[in-house]
């Protein structure tokens, strides 16, 4: 059965103009800040990662951030906006964009929240800065063609390559797809694509609209963002989950001394959950950092159709998520108004982490990855929402590896249908 839902994710932040030599990170620094970013507990992972479907926003401001997502109701294969059907096959039409052999890395989850409401009308701090849509839509990314930090059954490829390959394209609905080969079986890897903004933001806020996300067993898939020599710049994982899971988890990684005041979700002000602590600091957590749970069981998977938004600004992080049909007005208007949007699904005030200080520089991504570090480990879990029932049980394999290699169309629901990302700045 394939799912075709449709999401869209906002992230908000106050935009910085990076210096040329952020801007040119070395592989090497990337890939070990990968390589870092991933070493979560198992534990953490299993409930981090979840497919997912629909609209995630993140926003950051001056101290603060939240992040939102939007849910839709469930259907058998939404349509898009403009009437069509997501086609993910449809040919691809593409405007001239450079590639890069750059690579950044850390992981992402993202979470989900009460519906807003929001008026359209009055106007917003937030101006729009960069807008990746429609055939233009990767100008501006970097296509990452390093070895996975995350231990995947990837090879992450270039544009060219990607294109040539059928991986990535603008479908008829003028929405970009990225996707995972599906050749029925390889020898060791799949071909997969991971990218990341080539410009950095230092608060704002980020929306990004998605009609499909990768799901289904041995997939591992990340919309995060990520700062530099990590985790000193600061990890926020928006949307990111493994195999089947349906709920969402957000969860920043941090230097020691980013913590959360409580526990408690009422003190919070948030509709999620908590899990692996209040300390935040990657090293001290191993690699665990501070993760809040969506309660939504449409906030990853296949049933994810949502809007959501990360709010990065002087009161903290926060991440929330909607039904898709309670996007709020000024999204759509595109004058977005956070400070409408109600509770949040996450929240990490800057009472006790410093968002300026704790996050700075970052680079939006998109990637995914099959097997790997969590997927892997999860293989055989169950209990956990969406997957109360192990891959290995429901696939009659003993491990992720031998799946993905043996399965090729068990990737067709492997992909990103991505109708546009959004950052708007303050100035």
């Amino acid at each position: 059965m394939h799912f075709h839902v449709p999401f869209l994710l906002a992230l908000l932040i106050n935009v910085a103009p990076s210096d040329a030599n952020l801007l040119a990170r070395s592989t090497e620094t990337v890939l070990r800040a990968h390589k870092h970013a991933v070493k979560r507990s198992a534990g953490l992972a299993r409930d981090l990662r979840l497919a997912f479907n629909g609209i995630l926003v993140e926003q950051n401001k001056l101290g603060s951030s939240r992040v939102y997502c939007v849910s839709s109701p469930s259907d058998n294969g939404s349509t898009l906006t403009n009437g069509t059907s997501p086609n993910p096959s449809s040919p691809a039409t593409f405007a001239p964009n450079p590639t890069s052999t750059g690579s950044k890395g850390s992981s992402s989850s993202t979470t989900s929240g009460a519906a807003p409401t929001g008026s359209s009308s009055a106007s917003s701090p937030w101006k729009l800065s960069q807008n990746f849509q429609g055939n233009s839509f990767f100008n501006g990314w970097d296509f990452f063609t390093g070895a996975d930090p995350t231990n995947g059954q990837v090879t992450y490829v270039d544009q060219g390559t990607a294109q040539s390959a059928g991986l990535v394209n603008i479908n008829n609905a003028g929405n970009v797809i990225m996707r995972v080969e599906t050749t029925p079986q390889v020898a060791t890897t799949r071909k997969s694509v991971r990218i990341t903004t080539s410009k950095t933001y230092t608060g704002g806020l980020v929306i990004m609209d998605s009609v499909h996300m990768p799901t289904g067993c041995g997939t591992w898939p990340a919309f995060w963002s990520n700062g530099p020599n990590w985790p000193a710049g600061g990890e926020i994982d928006i949307v990111e989950g493994v195999n089947d899971y349906t709920n969402n988890q957000a969860t920043i990684h941090t230097n020691p001394g980013c913590t959360v005041p409580t526990t408690n979700s009422s003190v919070l002000a948030i509709t999620g959950t908590l899990v692996g602590g209040t300390n935040c600091a990657a090293a001290q957590t191993g690699n665990q950092g501070c993760g809040v749970r969506a309660v939504q069981s449409n906030s990853f998977g296949s049933t994810f159709n949502n809007n959501g938004g990360v709010q990065w600004d002087n009161n903290g992080i926060s991440v929330f998520f909607f039904p898709r049909n309670s996007i709020p007005s000024d999204v759509s208007s595109g004058k977005p108004q956070p400070n409408n949007w109600g509770q949040p699904m996450a929240h990490w005030p800057a009472s006790g982490c410093d968002p300026f200080k704790f996050f700075y520089t970052h680079s939006a991504i998109f990637d995914t990855t099959l097997c790997g570090d969590w997927a892997s480990s999860a293989w055989t879990g169950s209990g956990i929402p969406g997957q109360e029932q192990s891959c290995a049980q429901r696939t009659g394999v003993a491990t992720c590896e031998e799946f993905i290699r043996n399965n090729g169309a068990a990737m067709n629901d492997a992909y990103w249908e991505v109708k546009s990302v959004k950052i708007y700045q303050t100035s």
